[in-house]
């Protein structure tokens, strides 16, 4: 997937190549308040007063912000996954902390500051039939609380495992998270996005190491 752009805004940096920069920028009416929507892959990074918005099944999201500063992002990300439907242990710590690292690095180059990191994370659901029997949505979750306790980033909301998909509104600004679980199982939109992007993940090396600085 190659980054997007978007109007230029002062209130995010610009993309690296090979960052997954979201682009896709709409008029929230429930909110009242430009959003940025995720698919999976992307992240967003912003110092301005925007809502961030995904919809994630087995995926999961990291919603990471320095409140003091009122710098926030959210990623939305799966691990790699084998033909037995397994998580792929040197693959999934790639693509995982890649996920991870893309997201914080991009705050860092807003101003964050490492040590007023905290964390809200999401998602992680059985809500795919072709991965029910994966457990890869648990896969998903064990690994980004425990990237988040190796980095000494708190986890100070969560909201992961269950069998419903959610959709997560995160508002940097005020580090303010709503999280809407959806009862209607049977969203072939998600499902295809998701087998779509898990796809990806098997047939396309991750990037290369990112160096992260305080």
């Amino acid at each position: 997937m190659s980054s997007r752009s978007t109007n230029a805004d002062p209130g995010y940096a610009a993309a690296d190549q090979g960052d997954h920069l979201a682009g896709n920028r709409y008029y929230d009416r429930t909110f009242e308040v430009e959003a940025v929507k995720l698919l999976p892959g992307e992240y967003f990074a912003t110092t301005a007063d925007l809502a961030l918005v995904t919809v994630l099944g087995s995926c999961v999201s990291a919603c990471i912000l320095d409140r003091e500063k009122g710098i926030g992002g959210m990623n939305h990300f799966m691990l790699a996954e084998g033909d037995d439907g397994t998580a792929l242990s040197g693959a999934s710590a790639r693509y995982g902390t890649f996920a991870m690292e893309v997201l914080i690095n991009h705050l860092y180059k807003l101003g964050a500051r490492r040590g007023a990191l905290e964390a809200k994370v999401f998602g992680g659901g059985r809500v795919m039939a072709s991965l029910t029997s994966s457990k890869v949505g648990e896969s998903n979750a064990r690994f980004v609380l425990d990237y988040l306790k190796t980095e000494g980033i708190p986890v100070v909301a969560r909201d992961l495992l269950d069998i419903y998909p959610r959709k997560i509104y995160f508002f940097p600004a005020s580090g303010r998270v709503l999280v809407k679980k959806l009862m209607r199982q049977h969203n072939e939109t998600l499902a295809r996005r998701e087998r779509e992007y898990a796809a990806r993940l098997t047939e396309a090396p991750v990037s290369g190491d990112i160096e992260l600085f305080t």
